[in-house]
C-alpha cells in the first residue's frame, strides 16, 4: 500500500502590510485559498488542511480548521494543521497562501523525493531552500514544538540540515510572495 501523503495550507492571517486577508485575493476569479487547495490536490495531497483565521470560509475539497490563536503568528497554525492530520498521514507537505506563482510539480517533486527515502524535503529555488515543505510524521512532534511565533518549520530545518533533501523547483515556479498591494501586479501575470 503506498504511504498517504497529506497537505497543509497555512492561510490564517489578516494581511495587514496587504490590507486584506491574503487567502480572499483573487486570480482570474480564483481565490489564493482556493489556488492553494488546487496546488496540493494537483501535487498529490490528501487530504487538505487549510489553517484559516482572520477570515472564515468554504473551501471545496479541503478541512477547513480555524485557529482561534492566529495573531500569535504562523507556529500555532502549523500546530494546528499538524494536530488535524489524520493518523495514515505518513507525511504532509507545508503550503503558504501567499504563494501563487509555485506549481503542483515541485509538491510532486517533494513526494517523489520523500518516496525515495527523504524524511525531509524542502523545494529549492536558485539554491535556496524555501517552500513548499515536505516532513515525515516521524519529525510532526518536534516541528510542532519548535514552531513558535511568526515562524512554522524553519527552526526546524536549521536544526536538522543533515536531514534535508534540497529539491529544486526553479524550473516549475516562483516562490515570489504576496505581502504588500505592490506585489498585486504581479498576480495578472500568471
Amino acid at each position: 500500500m503506498r504511504s498517504a501523503s497529506a497537505g497543509v495550507l497555512l492561510a490564517a492571517g489578516s494581511g495587514s502590510r496587504l490590507g486584506m486577508p491574503k487567502a480572499l485575493v483573487e486570480v482570474d476569479g480564483e481565490r489564493l485559498v482556493d489556488r492553494g487547495v488546487r496546488l496540493l490536490h494537483d501535487g498529490g495531497c490528501h487530504p487538505v488542511v487549510v489553517v484559516l483565521g482572520a477570515v472564515t470560509v468554504q473551501v471545496r475539497g479541503a478541512v477547513i480548521v480555524r485557529n482561534p490563536r492566529w495573531r500569535s503568528g504562523m507556529g500555532s497554525s502549523l500546530r494546528l494543521g499538524l494536530d488535524t492530520l489524520p493518523g495514515d498521514a505518513e507525511r504532509v507537505v507545508i503550503a503558504l497562501v501567499d504563494q501563487p506563482f509555485i506549481g503542483p510539480r515541485a509538491v510532486r517533486r517533494l513526494i517523489r523525493a520523500a518516496r525515495e527515502g527523504a524524511s525531509v524535503a524542502v523545494a529549492t529555488y536558485g539554491g535556496r531552500l524555501r517552500n513548499p515543505v515536505l516532513i515525515a510524521r516521524d519529525h510532526f512532534a518536534e516541528v510542532a514544538e519548535l514552531a513558535t511565533g511568526d515562524v512554522g518549520a524553519r527552526p526546524f530545518l536549521r536544526a536538522h540540515p543533515e536531514l534535508v533533501v534540497a529539491v529544486p523547483c526553479d524550473d516549475v515556479g516562483d516562490p515570489a510572495d504576496i505581502d504588500t498591494p505592490d506585489d498585486l501586479p504581479a498576480l495578472r501575470a500568471l
